[in-house]
């Protein structure tokens, strides 16, 4: 666990954490992503999961387990997500624990959206620019993220549970997407497609829609 005692406390809790865990490139990558000046803006809640999933990859690799990032992505999924089974969490607290990771302290290190924030704004002075940003962009990356997402954990767990012996299963890939059926036109899309090609085949003006 990151300590808070002088000098270490005049410094925010993501800067610490960058030097405790060797995130080396971290703050930039944050300032990077939050901006937008490489691509796409990543809002503060992602990059936070993004900070928390580099610290427990770091305090994984430090116990020896040289975590895949399917097997990271699906610890923090465990950890953190209100969905979680009580049981299945404390299965993987257990397997953590085992390994030598200091699952507490590690907890207790994990990042808010806030503290990102404070980071960005306070240590790094940047701010995200203001844009008219187009809400079916945005709303496409909301689903790619989120399909993204389950894809990597689904992936982890698979992989996990086969690590573990408990399924059998060779080299796999998983995929996953969300699809869309018109009941008028009968289009079968990906709701990614859809929405960047707006919409269905459609008529926009006849009225049975």
């Amino acid at each position: 666990m990151v300590s808070d005692d002088a000098p270490e406390g005049r410094r925010s809790k993501v800067e610490r954490l960058v030097a405790a865990y060797g995130l080396d490139g971290m703050g930039d990558r944050l300032v990077d992503s939050w901006t937008g000046s490489t691509g796409a803006r990543t809002s503060l809640r992602d990059l936070a999961d993004e900070f928390n999933r580099a610290v427990l990859r770091s305090a994984m690799r430090r116990a020896d387990r040289n975590p895949t990032e399917h097997a990271v992505a699906d610890a923090y999924e465990t950890l953190t997500d209100d969905e979680t089974s009580e049981g299945r969490r404390a299965e993987m607290r257990n397997d953590l624990a085992r390994a030598g990771v200091d699952v507490d302290a590690l907890a207790e290190d994990f990042v808010s959206h806030q503290a990102v924030h404070t980071y960005l704004t306070e240590v790094r002075g940047v701010a995200p620019p203001e844009s008219a940003t187009d809400p079916v962009d945005s709303d496409v990356e909301t689903l790619q993220r989120l399909v993204g997402r389950t894809t990597t954990v689904a992936e982890g767990t698979l992989t996990r549970h086969r690590d573990a012996d408990r399924i059998t299963l060779g080299e796999f890939d998983v995929f996953l997407d969300a699809r869309v059926i018109c009941h008028d036109c009968g289009a079968d899309r990906d709701a990614v497609s859809l929405l960047r090609d707006g919409g269905c085949g459609c008529d926009p003006d006849d009225g049975t829609r």
